[in-house]
């Protein structure tokens, strides 16, 4: 009853300059990402109010070895959240929980086999995880939800990225909230991010 999100919010999408002009006018969409190991489902991926952390990721994609941006670059968007599967909500927490006990009940008797698992791409912290364990999970989630007649439109949670901040800290230097855009029809409108006027 509370899931919708009515309000407002601005997402930052990390991409190519090239890719990015190609949606801004319209000549292409923004692609969900499908991948077995998006922590959020398929979806399209922005940060939440977060411009600095969509350039610095866009910075360091454009790094690895056959990534797609040439040029950093980051898109905004007016987004809607709609029907959230909000895991900053205890519902939306508690609603995620059942659904991993109803998954791993599905690969334990049907499937006979392991569910899958969260693990580093690389050998140190600050690589992007491997979260095929909770993709899984989301897209199972988000099942449910369909089959009930209550699609989710978005998914939105905390994620704990990068180094202390200091000695003992649990303030980590890439926190952020991500939001996975699965209805495309939440992102009202997209615009060039404007630097502060002083």
């Amino acid at each position: 009853m509370y899931s919708s999100k009515p309000s407002i919010v601005y997402g930052f999408h990390g991409t190519d300059k090239e890719a990015a002009f190609r949606i801004l006018t319209q000549q292409d969409e923004f692609l969900h990402s499908k991948n077995d190991y998006d922590w959020l489902s398929s979806g399209i991926y922005f940060w939440e109010n977060n411009l600095s952390r969509a350039k610095q990721y866009a910075e360091e994609d454009s790094t690895r070895a056959n990534s797609k941006i040439k040029e950093p670059y980051v898109l905004g968007a007016v987004l809607e959240l709609g029907n959230c599967l909000d895991l900053l909500s205890q519902d939306g927490i508690d609603f995620v929980k059942e659904a991993y006990n109803e998954l791993k009940e599905v690969f334990d008797k049907d499937f006979n086999a392991p569910l899958p698992s969260n693990h580093p791409f690389g050998k140190n912290d600050f690589d992007f995880k491997n979260r095929e364990l909770d993709c899984a999970v989301i897209r199972f989630a988000c099942a449910i939800a369909e089959d009930v007649g209550r699609p989710f439109d978005s998914v939105r949670a905390a994620f704990v990225e990068g180094g202390e901040l200091y000695s003992g800290a649990k303030f980590h230097s890439h926190n952020h909230i991500q939001l996975a855009v699965l209805n495309p029809n939440c992102i009202k409108g997209i615009f060039l991010p404007r630097k502060k006027v002083r």
